[in-house]
């Protein structure tokens, strides 16, 4: 079973210049496939993740279905007087690992992530996608992308969500910060889980507080640590070893 999804469509004369100016990626660079962003705080800190496609006239963003209605009243609130039309749809999000069905696109984030399609019915396939998120370091909203999530310390740059050359948009000042000015000492990462862990364990090291775990897959897990305590990890009696950063190409 696929998770919830929603798909807005922007439609007037705006309608990509509007969205070029508030999100993360540059909207504008590729015609005919997906771009994977996110809209921002003003501090930097994460609203809602998406999927961004042109068909016609319409610009689509494929959103986590929970995650649809706020993203949908903020992009009401900075529309002004943009020639910008913001509108529920019916279409549907199929995704799948297998056989690429006409007219679907590949998943920009990472390349075992297979491909998306949208239409009007869902011809999604069986892929184990927890599985997935867990092995490529895969974030996902309202798990490990909360509204306290910097987008960087989440692994954005490796899945391609945001683009530093695109120009200003909201919350940008904090992300090119983070970027240039700052090493991050904290953020996701893939964890070798030695017992048995459940999401929102806490993790410790050296009888200090190292982090936290998110969606766990057999022996791995996601977490949430400081870099600086990610030896000699535990919760309980299980043991955490620290595998990649999420930051980091693997």
């Amino acid at each position: 079973m696929t998770e919830a999804r929603k798909v807005l469509a922007l439609t007037g004369a705006d309608r990509l210049t509007f969205l070029q100016g508030l999100v993360t990626n540059d909207v504008d660079r590729d015609e005919d496939g997906l771009t994977y962003a996110a809209l921002l705080t003003p501090q930097g800190k994460f609203i809602a993740d998406f999927f961004v496609v042109r068909r016609g006239a319409d610009v689509l963003i494929d959103v986590a279905e929970s995650h649809a209605a706020p993203l949908f009243q903020r992009l009401s609130m900075y529309r002004l007087r943009a020639d910008v039309q913001i509108a529920e749809t019916e279409i549907v999000v199929s995704r799948g690992t297998g056989p690429a069905p006409d007219g679907a696109f590949s998943d920009p984030r990472h390349p075992a992530l297979g491909w998306r399609l949208y239409g009007e019915t869902d011809v999604s396939d069986d892929t184990d996608w927890p599985a997935l998120y867990v092995a490529h370091m895969i974030p996902q909203t309202g798990v490990e992308l909360t509204p306290d999530t910097y987008i960087l310390e989440a692994g954005f740059e490796r899945l391609n969500g945001i683009d530093f050359r695109k120009g200003c948009y909201v919350g940008q000042e904090i992300a090119a910060r983070m970027k240039h000015k700052t090493e991050l000492k904290k953020g996701l990462a893939l964890v070798q889980v030695d017992g048995t862990v459940a999401p929102g364990d806490a993790i410790e090291s050296g009888g200090k507080p190292a982090g936290t775990v998110h969606r766990v897959s057999g022996d791995q897990a996601l977490a949430y640590l400081r870099f600086d305590r990610a030896e000699g990890m535990s919760v309980a009696d299980a043991t955490l070893t620290l595998v990649a950063k999420a930051t980091e190409a693997v």
